[in-house]
């Protein structure tokens, strides 16, 4: 090669390298702003030991929650005594005694006992919208039917109906409590717990033995167990005489000498849920995480709750409501769901009890409102590792969870979140170092789920679905971890007092 060549090839190879500089600072430049996106790293790692302290406080507090209201009536009672104890007035007695609320004020409303929204009043006025955490507290379960007890072969059972969408092959062969309320035709209300306490009877749901299960392990997962052979086990003990349905009349006896169940009629009104056996329980080695039933949503529900409860001494400009509704896992239908009108019917009565009603100003507060739809998220399970999308999943120990949106397939039953207020919850969840990652249910095509966010958006308020992942979802018993639980309610509180 002579020294012309030679020179035209330096030439050539000293402008590729000042291109490539260019490019590189060009993606350095780009990267400066990507750096403010939220990294997928473990929480734990950027943790002292005095957060350590208030997340395990939490924890001790979430998991005696979660042991104790398995249902909606349980979680609606902790609820109320919680917020009566830190100053919540009921709104009934206010609208009775005809009490003008002012900044500052706190109250609650309960719909049927089993739906409650809280409110603390703030500076502004409520036709400039609320700051709403809305969760539910309804879980998947076992219903009686109105007609539950028969006796058949000397064993006595209580006929189910599940509520919610479970796999139900998880239900049987596990000690379940019975929890609810029977009330009698005289207005008097029973509650009932039986299970949960060591000397406690507990109940199954029973299943064919391996050895003669060749046939029934040749069905599909979703009809191994049917719906109508979700039954329960509740005796076998017969009364002395040897009568007919002498198990059945053996039940009914203890019934009414044990728990006040006079007649076998008072099952028609009744409400009786058989619901996972035990508490819940610190998980793994490092304790790092939590095993218990009901924690979609009632993770969601307690996170709000405390958030709101510890804004009771702050001052706020926008009103705060914490709002924990029933019917979720069937639709949200009937007076206690979202798509009744008991929020938009409290909202009035609040805005009168303030002297600020009118017809406009419950639009305009609606309308001005800003919410996170408190839900939880599919966690990532490297078990199944094919039916996430790594790069939009959400990962147990990496932060509080925000899906944009849910839904099915091409986002269809969904309520996509604007920018606009994703960029708003950006900076705030920063300014008040939150950890959060954002994610979807799954795989594009591989189903999907909703939440209440879409009933709230129709109003034209701002929401999107926030909350913590969680790993066996709808199972009887689900995981979650104990970082995710604090940093979730460090994002409602900061939400609560930044917007």
């Amino acid at each position: 090669m002579d020294d012309k060549t030679m020179n035209a090839q330096i030439t050539k190879l000293r402008e590729r390298l000042r291109r490539w500089k260019k490019i590189q600072t060009e993606k350095d430049n780009l990267n400066t702003e990507e750096e403010e996106m939220p990294k997928k790293f473990s929480v734990w790692n950027d943790y002292k030991d005095e957060d350590k302290v208030a997340l395990e406080s939490l924890a001790a507090g979430y998991i005696d929650f979660l042991s104790r209201c398995k249902t909606e009536r349980e979680s609606v009672v902790e609820a109320i005594k919680r917020a009566e104890a830190v100053g919540y007035k009921n709104l009934d007695d206010v609208i009775k005694n005809k009490i003008q609320l002012q900044p500052g004020d706190k109250v609650y409303c309960v719909c049927m006992k089993k739906t409650v929204a809280l409110f603390q009043i703030g500076t502004e006025p409520l036709e400039n919208g609320l700051k709403i955490l809305g969760a539910h507290i309804d879980t998947c379960r076992l219903d009686l039917k109105q007609n539950p007890l028969y006796e058949e072969s000397g064993l006595a059972y209580m006929d189910t109906h599940y509520y919610g969408g479970i796999k139900k092959y998880q239900w049987v062969t596990m000690p379940l409590a019975l929890h609810g309320v029977i009330v009698k035709k005289s207005g008097r209300v029973l509650n009932v717990v039986i299970g949960e306490e060591e000397g406690d009877p507990v109940f199954c749901v029973t299943d064919l033995l391996i050895h003669l299960s060749q046939e029934q392990l040749k069905k599909t997962a979703d009809k191994v167990i049917e719906g109508d052979k979700l039954d329960v086990l509740v005796g076998n003990y017969p009364l002395k005489e040897g009568s007919k349905e002498s198990v059945k009349k053996a039940i009914l006896r203890l019934l009414k000498e044990n728990y006040g169940v006079s007649t076998e009629k008072d099952f028609l009104s009744a409400e009786l849920a058989l619901v996972p056996a035990g508490k819940a329980r610190e998980l793994g080695f490092d304790r790092s995480m939590i095993l218990g039933y009901g924690q979609d949503d009632r993770v969601c529900a307690y996170t709000s709750l405390v958030a709101m409860l510890e804004a009771a001494e702050v001052p706020l400009k926008k009103t705060a409501c914490c709002l924990l509704v029933d019917k979720e896992e069937i639709g949200s239908y009937g007076a206690t769901g979202m798509k009744s009108r008991f929020f938009e019917n409290t909202l009035a009565e609040l805005l009168n009890a303030c002297g600020q009603y009118s017809e406009l100003a419950l639009r305009r507060a609606l309308k001005n409102s800003f919410m996170l739809s408190s839900d939880v998220s599919s966690a990532y399970d490297a078990l199944y590792a094919n039916a996430f999308d790594k790069n939009n999943v959400a990962y147990l120990g990496k932060g509080m969870v925000f899906n944009k949106f849910t839904g099915a397939r091409g986002k269809s039953g969904s309520s996509d979140a604007n920018a606009e207020y994703v960029a708003k919850l950006r900076n705030i969840l920063d300014k008040n170092n939150v950890h959060y990652q954002f994610s979807e249910l799954g795989k594009v095509d591989l189903g999907g789920g909703g939440t209440i966010a879409y009933m709230m958006a129709e109003y034209g308020m701002e929401v999107i679905d926030s909350g913590v992942g969680v790993l066996n979802m709808h199972a009887p018993w689900e995981v979650t971890s104990k970082i995710d639980i604090y940093e979730t309610k460090k994002g409602y509180s900061a939400f609560l007092s930044d917007i």
